[in-house]
């Protein structure tokens, strides 16, 4: 993950490091991971390359450079926040459907 270096988060990541994190999809039957772990603070200076790499993912290419050159112009540099995971969960309702719904 990465953020702008003025992003209020980074106050809050920097007390408190400790985060949960819930990764889930929009098509049913869904499946949902979710990770808790601990972060760190990484100043990057330009863009960081990962971030890069999925706003060209998640755009057009066309899309992708034109928001990578504005955001540019924005900032001069970003905060890599890595995540170390302590703990992990599935949640996938097709092969683990919730006991309590069984029939």
């Amino acid at each position: 993950m990465a953020t702008p270096p003025k992003a209020p988060k980074l106050k809050a990541l920097a007390k408190n490091p400790k985060v949960a994190i819930t990764i889930d999809d929009n098509v049913f039957p869904h499946k949902v991971l979710l990770i808790r772990g601990t972060v760190r603070l990484e100043p990057v200076d330009g863009i960081v390359p990962e971030y890069a790499m999925a706003a060209e993912r998640y755009f057009t290419p066309e899309q992708a450079k034109g928001w990578l050159a504005q955001l540019r112009t924005m900032i001069s540099s970003m905060v890599r926040i890595p995540m170390t995971p302590e703990w992990a969960g599935l949640l996938d309702f097709q092969t683990r459907f919730p006991s309590a719904l069984a029939g």
